[in-house]
């Protein structure tokens, strides 16, 4: 398990510097204002790292998570940079919006990819999204060397093995306990592999929920690589972008803008 992953102040940093640097460009490169009085919902926001920028500019936030823990460390964090947001610990899809509130921007980030109800999900944030507002995805295709969140894996050897998550079941599970892996790690990893997103899949999803593309922006070089690894963030090639399925071995980092569809 990386350091990241254990100390939750640094995993903030890191995660607001990418929010920064990458997915307000993004949003604004849209057209998408990023100012005070916009209102900015952040799904699964863990300690709340990715919303710390928009509050900078200006913008209300409110972060919702399921884990209480993540939600007291947000508030904490956010205390302790001098900044304001609201955070609620609720299970999202029994969560009700204070005052019926529609929010400009909703972000999803790195949590698509753990939702096993995915039309149920996508259908609830379009109810909170406002008419002209957007809705910003992040998520690793499945298919993609490390698709299968093996970084929480305890046991570097593990966390270093790529593809090893598009094994069958059983063999994945006798590689992981071969290797000492715990039960609780064992099972958070095969629900990730249930649940696992390809851009076709994410793409069919969307459509049928009501959403349409304003871009897609696939990564060969994940954008949060240059906070984990010092690593330079690559776009993927446009000729394999255009590809289905060939592109979900390669992006490390699927971005998708998406608006109501009228």
């Amino acid at each position: 398990m990386q350091t990241r992953h254990q100390n939750r102040w640094i995993y903030f940093q890191e995660s607001a510097n990418t929010s920064h640097d990458f997915y307000i460009p993004y949003l604004k490169e849209y057209g998408v204002e990023i100012k005070k009085g916009v209102k900015v919902l952040e799904v699964g926001c863990g300690e709340g790292g990715n919303l710390l920028p928009f509050s900078e500019n200006g913008c209300s936030t409110l972060g919702v998570d399921i884990t209480e823990t993540r939600i007291k460390q947000a508030k904490t964090f956010f205390q302790e940079v001098g900044n304001s947001g609201d955070f609620i610990a609720t299970d999202f899809f029994k969560w009700k919006s204070p005052n019926d509130e529609l929010f400009d921007i909703i972000l999803v980030h790195d949590v698509i990819e753990h939702i096993e109800k995915k039309e149920e999900f996508i259908a609830k944030i379009k109810s909170l999204v406002k008419a002209d507002g957007c809705v910003f995805f992040g998520f690793p295709a499945w298919q993609m060397p490390f698709g299968g969140h093996q970084q929480i894996c305890r046991k570097k050897v593990c966390s270093l093995l790529p593809f090893i998550h598009l094994l069958p079941t059983w063999l994945y599970v006798f590689i992981l306990k071969a290797f000492g892996e715990d039960k609780g790690t064992i099972k958070e990893l095969c629900s990730i592999k249930q649940c696992g997103t390809s851009t076709e899949y994410f793409e069919k999803i969307i459509s049928k929920v009501g959403f349409h593309i304003i871009n897609r922006k696939l990564w060969f070089i994940n954008p949060h690589y240059k906070q984990k690894f010092k690593l330079k963030p690559v776009k993927l090639s446009g000729l394999i972008a255009s590809v289905p399925y060939l592109r979900d071995f390669f992006s490390t980092s699927c971005f998708y803008l998406i608006k109501k569809t009228i």
